[in-house]
């Protein structure tokens, strides 16, 4: 199926929470909603559900009007944060329990199949009371892909698992929908998951959407600050500079050679991502120096707090580093790796990068 949403708006009394907007959502491939908290995530998602209805605007489901139609007579699976199961059934009952309701042959055979591919299998005869938090939600997500629902809603499925449950079902995920055929909708507040989950995203902020693409291409080329605010873990270094002979002059640093289109002048930002800066210098590169004012290791990385005379910077090494607090170090840079807003904070200047099958 095709959805589509054609410049949709939702007002609740006085607020509101989804700015005019349009998305038609890749078929047969995953979109993740990407944003803060309240950015409208699930606002959104709750249009493409028909759980609610848009102040203005149109739901179409492949060119049919769909706007205001109740969730019960649309064929959507949807899985919450906070799983839902039925307790009074055992974990294969759950899982069965779509394909029943549709008389379909063959559903142990297929409850055995989904079970396995998330790791539930040994469970089929226990109650959701007899299982862990992981447990559950996996039993909760195969009955949603049970449903064989040509549009599916994952809202932050995996926010209340720990770390490492999120990991090996993140992947298990995404291995799952790249052998599917439906249209996957998936909400996330850490750009990480998008990341992983590939695809195509769209960056939401405060009720607007900012962005929709390919993942790499959202990443890699942020249309505005906003949206490289929200598509960076840790979030991008931004310095201020102005246009100068050559480059951009950051403010009490260095100038950084670059290229601008006529026309770019003035107050700009230079982004940097944190794995962008390192302690090792490189030929060519940009030398900003500081001291250590926080070194966090965080699993296989080392994150470095840095006090410049730039601003405040964040190093991401590979590794596990240790640095005493107070140190005087050095952040280098390649220029090629900066990125520029100019003064209305849309995109100036991207770091070059290739896109897959290029």
């Amino acid at each position: 199926m095709q959805l589509t949403l054609e410049r949709i708006t939702k007002k609740v009394g006085a607020q509101t929470w989804l700015y005019e907007q349009s998305i038609a959502p890749k078929r047969g491939a995953v979109t993740v909603l990407l944003g803060a908290t309240q950015s409208g995530k699930t606002s959104l998602m709750r249009l493409m559900a028909g759980l609610d209805a848009p102040t203005e605007g149109l739901v179409l489901v492949d060119g049919k009007n769909v706007t205001g139609v109740p969730v019960r007579e649309r064929n959507v699976a949807m899985v919450y944060q906070q799983f839902i199961n039925y307790p009074s059934l055992k974990v294969a009952d759950n899982i069965g329990s779509p394909l029943k309701l549709r008389g379909e042959k063959n559903i142990e055979a297929r409850v055995r199949e989904l079970a396995d591919k998330l790791s539930i299998g040994q469970f089929l005869d226990r109650y959701p009371a007899e299982l862990s938090g992981g447990q559950q939600q996996r039993v909760a997500l195969a009955r949603a892909l049970a449903k064989n629902a040509p549009l599916v809603l994952l809202d932050e499925p995996l926010v209340n698992l720990d770390y490492k449950l999120r990991e090996g079902l993140r992947e298990e995920l995404t291995q799952l929908f790249a052998t599917g055929d439906s249209t996957v909708i998936y909400a996330t507040t850490e750009p990480g998951e998008a990341l992983l989950l590939g695809g195509y995203t769209a960056v939401m902020d405060a009720g607007k959407l900012l962005q929709y693409g390919p993942t790499a291409e959202v990443f890699h080329a942020p249309q505005s600050l906003r949206v490289a605010r929200a598509f960076s873990d840790p979030p991008m270094n931004l310095l201020a500079g102005r246009v100068a002979s050559g480059g951009v002059q950051l403010a009490g640093g260095p100038l950084v050679p670059l290229t601008l289109s006529a026309g770019i002048d003035g107050a700009v930002t230079v982004g940097l991502r944190a794995s962008a800066l390192d302690v090792a210098a490189r030929e060519g590169d940009i030398a900003i120096p500081g001291k250590v004012e926080l070194a966090e290791i965080s699993g296989s990385d080392t994150f470095v707090h840095v006090e410049t005379l730039v601003g405040e910077l964040v190093a991401q090494l590979t590794g596990v580093h240790r640095f005493e607090l107070g140190t005087a170090i050095t952040l280098y840079f390649p220029a090629s790796q900066a990125y520029v807003f100019d003064a209305s904070e849309r995109l100036a200047v991207a770091p070059a990068w290739r896109r897959k099958g290029a």
